[in-house]
């Protein structure tokens, strides 16, 4: 009613104003001190109304941010976790892996959003998942001067995958395409495949891991590059020759890559120090036929590193490895029984202050030593085998490198009775020397011109491998 009285005064003011008839006639009486005293008591309470709102909206907003802002560190800090064990050294000589974008999450920073079949989250949301997408190109040119077809390495049962160069002239070497994601606030996935030259498909690695357990624990199961030795877990457009070294040819098939699971613990020490156990299918070269119901080959490791001082790195590692095989062939040449493979390797890295922008020197390499127990050829059969490489890479200005490598395996004599077989080793050590040096146009993109002096094989082969490498779209960064 208050309110309806000041209103009702200031439009009879306009009103005088405005009419002469109105403005003629007598002026209205002067408002009492009691008047005023009203009007102003409602101004005052006006003010006080107004204030309290604008006090509500600022908190309501302020509450409003605070929640977002929490929501976002819980975010960033979920982004930050790496998905595998983090490598030894400091950041400028064992960067952090890259993990891929984490989903989105609720006001708590805990429900994954848009997962399919989650709570409360159906799956009208599917931008939600978005994966890291990387592909590799891999180009050759080779000058092999004996035929790729007709590679053996005397003395040694070989896998499909051993030859180190398998086609002369022009080739497509692998093209590999990746997805990697963070699963939710536990899980992070990976699929890699291949596709060769031929347009054959192949299944790399497809697998998850976790990314929460405690006490340094890691959990990884699928389809994955066994952990054992330092080059086998990385994959080939990461190594620094065009082509794997002899012992990873003649013990792994190259690589040792099966179905399993891995168990991963990083110890809790100021120095670098994880211990690794799997068990796997056993379908993979040494093994074969997936023996004892599937569950044909163990291996485990460990791995130890530290810096030496701020320009300098190492890393070390023992990798036990057990395989079964049934029924392992190769021209005709059959293999059942028990293989023990020893991997020691050492990895020594420098970089003035820590810096490998400019310059950086890598010292690498690996030595195996393996037992083979059972029937060859339906004849009992027990010998030893042993192998190893030496490697070192120099970048003595930005994008130029300059690398040297020898290779070698040795398979002991054999009786007369395998003479002929893939076991004779011809009285030979198969060995092979290399050099290389290669050209980065970015941290995407190489060219590698390689010379080998390969001795490997029965007769001698000179051969030149031209090589690109480039990477397209998400691309995590490498192992120590």
């Amino acid at each position: 009613m208050a309110r309806f009285r000041v209103v009702a005064a200031l439009s009879y003011l306009v009103l005088a104003l405005a009419s002469p008839a109105l403005a003629q006639s007598p002026a209205p009486p002067a408002p009492s001190a009691a008047g005023l005293d009203e009007l102003r008591r409602e101004l005052q309470q006006m003010r006080q109304q107004y204030d309290a709102a604008l006090q509500q909206m600022r908190d309501s907003y302020e509450s409003r941010l605070r929640d977002m802002d929490a929501r976002l560190k819980a975010a960033e800090a979920a982004a930050s976790a790496p998905p595998t064990q983090p490598a030894p050294a400091t950041a400028a000589t064992a960067p952090t892996p890259v993990t891929p974008p984490v989903l989105a999450g609720s006001a708590s920073g805990t429900t994954p959003v848009g997962v399919p079949g989650s709570p409360g989250n159906p799956s009208a949301n599917p931008g939600a998942f978005n994966p890291a997408i990387g592909v590799i190109l891999d180009g050759k040119f080779a000058s092999l001067g004996k035929d790729p077809g007709t590679y053996r390495i005397p003395g040694f049962q070989r896998g499909d995958s051993s030859t180190p160069i398998p086609d002369r002239g022009f080739s497509l070497g692998e093209t590999e395409i990746s997805f990697s994601s963070n699963i939710d606030q536990a899980l992070y996935g990976s699929a890699i495949v291949s596709i060769e030259r031929t347009g054959t498909v192949n299944v790399e690695e497809a697998y998850l891991q976790t990314t929460s357990l405690p006490y340094g624990f890691t959990l990884k199961a699928g389809r994955f590059f066994s952990g054992i030795g330092y080059l086998n877990e990385q994959h080939a457009h990461t190594w620094d020759f065009a082509d794997a070294p002899l012992p990873y040819l003649a013990f792994l098939n190259q690589q040792l890559g099966d179905d399993g699971v891995q168990l991963r613990w990083l110890a809790p020490t100021d120095m670098f120090l994880e211990f690794g156990t799997e068990l796997a299918r056993g379908d993979a070269w040494p093994a074969a036929g997936a023996s004892n119901r599937g569950v044909g080959t163990y291996s485990g490791f460990v791995h130890a590193g530290d810096d030496i001082n701020e320009s300098s790195s190492f890393r070390t590692g023992l990798s036990y490895l057990h395989t079964k095989a049934s029924n392992r062939t190769t021209d005709s040449d059959t293999f059942n029984g028990d293989d023990d493979t020893g991997i020691f390797d050492f990895v020594y890295k420098w970089a003035p202050e820590g810096n490998p922008t400019e310059t950086n020197f890598k010292l690498q390499g690996e030595y195996f030593l393996r037992r083979e127990r059972g029937t060859f050829n339906a004849r009992d059969y027990a010998g030893w085998q042993n192998g190893w490489y030496a490697q070192a890479v120099y970048q003595f200005m930005p994008r130029w490198r300059v690398g040297i490598r020898h290779d070698r395996v040795n398979a002991e004599s054999v009786s007369s009775a395998f003479a002929g077989t893939v076991l004779d080793n011809l009285d030979a050590t198969p060995k092979r020397y290399s050099i290389m040096t290669d050209y980065s146009t970015s941290e995407f993109g190489r060219f590698r011109l390689q010379f080998t002096r390969d001795e490997s094989r029965p007769q001698l082969d000179n051969q030149v491998i031209l090589q690109y490498t480039v990477s397209l779209g998400a691309h995590g960064a490498h192992i120590f």
